[in-house]
């Protein structure tokens, strides 16, 4: 959906015109190269990994996320994606939407505060001057947008197990999710 919304900005699509980004969707060439520390994101070949996480993007993804026909060609193609392999996919609706009879599900949740004080840290590396409060309170509208939309709203679900990441490291994060994986494998 980041690559979609990235994909309107290049093209100077409007991002409220709902019917000329479904036409276009279509037309994306996206791809994913694992690499270390994060995968790259390749859209119509050219590297966007980090153009995808710009604070233009994050303000826009849930509006151009909640198109009818964008949700259907995102869908199908992180389905596709899972053909021929297992992968680790994340994702407001992965476990209810995208991949419901996946064998694992681990909904990850954090206080707001833990989230706006994570995301201000990786923006100021990138060279953002937006504050914490503005952070803050973009993280709580793009909650609200994204779990009160029609169409596949954000909710964990039933059978996802929930870690509360609030107060741990990436690291014991890692850890509580193996040990999830080795007992359901």
């Amino acid at each position: 959906y980041r690559a979609a919304t990235l994909y309107a900005k290049i093209n100077q699509i409007d991002y409220e015109d709902e019917q000329e980004i479904s036409e276009k969707i279509p037309l994306i060439s996206l791809n994913f190269i694992p690499a270390d520390p994060v995968q790259k994101v390749i859209l119509n070949d050219q590297d966007v990994t980090e153009a995808i996480r710009s604070q233009e993007i994050t303000n826009n993804v849930s509006l151009v996320s909640s198109y009818q026909k964008v949700r259907d060609e995102m869908t199908e193609r992180q389905r596709q994606m899972t053909e021929n392999s297992s992968v680790v996919m994340d994702g407001r609706d992965i476990g209810t939407t995208v991949l419901p009879n996946a064998n694992v599900k681990i909904f990850l949740i954090a206080s707001v505060d833990q989230r706006a004080i994570r995301r201000f840290k990786e923006n100021k590396a990138q060279g953002s001057s937006a504050t914490l409060d503005d952070i803050k309170k973009e993280i709580v509208a793009r909650d609200y947008k994204d779990s009160h939309r029609l169409i596949s709203p954000l909710r964990k679900a039933d059978d996802a197990i929930e870690i509360d990441t609030s107060n741990l490291t990436v690291d014991q994060v890692v850890n509580k999710i193996l040990k999830i994986v080795k007992t359901r494998a």
